[in-house]
């Protein structure tokens, strides 16, 4: 696929608005969490509550209509095809806070480039999204569930356990949606407890790979230098001494 065009005029657009936008997309997180989880609070045209909610979701579709305005006509396609969730923020509640966590990667504290720091970044970034991921998704199927016929998940209880025990692939079936939107929103927890749980695993892979990958330069590097001095191999003493160490003990005439 060939790299997205450079857009200058949107890329300071979106530097400009990465903090307000992450700012918002919090306050939207917030507010549609009172409206899930206290339906007694007034919520019809007027409300705060509900201000709040059409302010966040009108503010993302400008944010995205200029953004598209903003990239030369040649690469408006190529952008909208490498941001589908910044498309789909501005269509689909649920997005909105995804979109918050895509928004951090554009904040400069996490765009450090060491090893150390890359890493870091992708735990605090991986571990960010899970929380986030598993939360929303529970809210919007209780928000679409608890109402219906037959529902088994009716409370927050119930939605955070059944979100926890899909994305870890246990599925015990106690409890499990029903309505069309609240199995569209159990396939979507499907695909993304696979890639949290695949990018978790890669990273742990990696570290210790890279632990034992340092610790087999270092034995090496002391064998080399051992070699050089005329010194015994610490590595081959230390192999040595393993051996010796699972040879039955000789008697006192040394057989």
């Amino acid at each position: 696929m060939a790299a997205e065009a450079p857009a200058p005029r949107r890329e300071a657009w979106e530097r400009r608005t990465t903090v307000p936008l992450v700012v918002l997309g919090m306050v939207f997180i917030v507010a549609y969490t009172i409206y899930v989880l206290a339906p007694w609070i007034p919520r019809g045209p007027g409300s705060p509550l509900f201000i709040a909610l059409l302010a966040a979701w009108i503010v993302f579709v400008v944010d995205v209509v200029v953004r598209i305005s903003l990239t030369p006509r040649g690469g408006r396609w190529a952008f909208v095809r490498s941001h589908p969730i910044d498309m789909l923020s501005a269509i689909i509640p649920l997005f909105r806070a995804f979109r918050v966590l895509a928004l951090l990667h554009n904040i400069p504290y996490l765009q450090r480039r060491s090893g150390a720091a890359v890493r870091a970044n992708i735990i605090i970034y991986g571990s960010t999204y899970a929380v986030v991921f598993i939360y929303f998704i529970a809210l919007a199927t209780l928000q679409a569930e608890r109402n219906a016929p037959g529902a088994t998940i009716t409370t927050f209880g119930d939605s955070i356990w059944w979100a926890i025990v899909t994305i870890a692939t246990v599925g015990y079936g106690d409890m499990y949606p029903i309505t069309a939107e609240g199995r569209f929103y159990a396939v979507f927890l499907m695909f993304g407890g696979v890639a949290i749980v695949g990018t978790a695993s890669a990273t742990i892979i990696s570290y210790i790979g890279e632990r034992v990958g340092r610790v087999h330069s270092r034995h090496h590097d002391a064998d080399v230098a051992a070699a050089e001095t005329g010194m015994e191999a610490p590595g081959r003493a230390i192999q040595e001494a393993i051996e010796d160490a699972g040879q039955p003990p000789a008697d006192e005439t040394g057989r």
